[in-house]
């Protein structure tokens, strides 16, 4: 059975791959590590692709994650890329977002205090059900609130416009945070929001079933 690495998404861990049916191959859920002082996302995806052995692997990226994944693919062509609820480029980020360059409010914001702002706009992310609420409520708590704020300032300074042909691109018309009309997708999943590996589980397994078998 194949192995496929999968990578989530910012404020995320491997949690929101749950409703996933990965019965057809072999799951290998990368962890965060600690990212080096003022490190770009860049660097960041190079020293994560370190931790996989394989010199052609399948990777699936969600959000942030697929964002790493789109670097990754750019520095090896033998990798198969999916990316899901992210984007391939600095042009595919809404406007709001790429104005948090030049505002970054949330690196003055206190560890608690942004904690209970994620908390309050999880909103954005498209969750309906009460238990996979909780469940993102409990990610969001369970976060490294430093590791975010690195993060965000690595997003936001990402200055890719190269989309590498052996990536895939699978996103959800109903993404509030990076709304489906600004991407360009390969897949297209009807109603499908930010956080769609977790509320459109079947349609996600089916579509990485026949992309990765």
């Amino acid at each position: 059975m194949k192995k496929v690495y999968f990578i989530s998404g910012l404020g995320a861990d491997r949690r929101v791959f749950t409703y996933l049916d990965l019965s057809f191959c072999k799951p290998v859920f990368i962890d965060w590590i600690e990212p080096l002082k003022k490190e770009s996302l860049e660097s960041y995806a190079h020293r994560l692709l370190a931790l996989i052995p394989e010199n052609d692997p399948a990777i699936v990226g969600v959000s942030f994650g697929g964002m790493l994944v789109t670097e990754m693919a750019k520095e090896n062509p033998s990798i198969k890329g999916i990316i899901i609820s992210s984007n391939k480029t600095k042009d595919e980020f809404p406007g709001y977002l790429r104005l948090m360059k030049f505002f970054p409010v949330y690196r003055w914001i206190p560890n608690k205090l942004l904690t209970r702002t994620l908390l309050t706009l999880s909103w954005i992310l498209g969750v309906k059900k009460e238990n996979q609420k909780k469940e993102l409520r409990k990610i969001i708590i369970d976060s490294d609130m430093s590791f975010i704020k690195w993060a965000l300032g690595s997003i936001f300074n990402w200055k890719n416009r190269t989309v590498p042909p052996n990536l895939v691109h699978i996103h959800g018309t109903a993404d509030k945070l990076l709304p489906y009309r600004f991407v360009k997708a390969d897949y297209t999943v009807k109603g499908g929001t930010h956080v769609m590996t977790m509320n459109k589980a079947d349609e996600i397994s089916g579509i990485l079933k026949s992309l990765l078998k």
